[in-house]
């Protein structure tokens, strides 16, 4: 069975898929943490709304997120070992899925205030998360 603790200490690093270590506070940690959080985050919009679209694209999102997750986790030597990696495909599909949501919700002429309903507000807190893993 897999173990969620390391028994390494707490040195100040922090082990990445492949073996390497990098420290705690390193931009990749960060960048990691953030994607980890959105997915989450994802997963509470997904239980909020009954639309199955929506939950589609939201557990497709999750998927590919997850899978960046993993690549930002990974050194050199994890990444040769990943099944799954971000690719053309993968940013083309999440590009079509921008695409249709854009088309059919219309140009927005004005910023949109959060809350009115629990699944958009969920969403506008995941937008939020996105744009901070972005700035990683």
């Amino acid at each position: 069975m897999y173990r969620i603790y390391t028994r390494t200490g707490d040195k100040g690093t922090t082990a990445l898929y492949g073996g390497s270590r990098i420290e705690k506070d390193h931009i990749r940690v960060e960048a990691y943490g953030t994607v980890d959080e959105l997915i989450s985050q994802l997963g509470v919009c997904y239980a909020t709304t009954r639309d199955a679209g929506l939950r589609e694209s939201l557990h497709h999102i999750q998927q590919t997120l997850f899978v960046l997750g993993a690549e930002l986790a990974s050194d050199a030597r994890g990444l040769t070992r990943l099944s799954q990696t971000i690719g053309e495909e993968e940013i083309t599909a999440l590009e079509r899925l921008i695409d249709r949501n854009m088309a059919e919700s219309g140009p927005l002429k004005q910023f949109v205030i959060p809350g009115r309903n629990l699944a958009s507000a969920q969403l506008h807190v995941a937008r939020t998360q996105s744009v901070g893993s972005n700035a990683c």
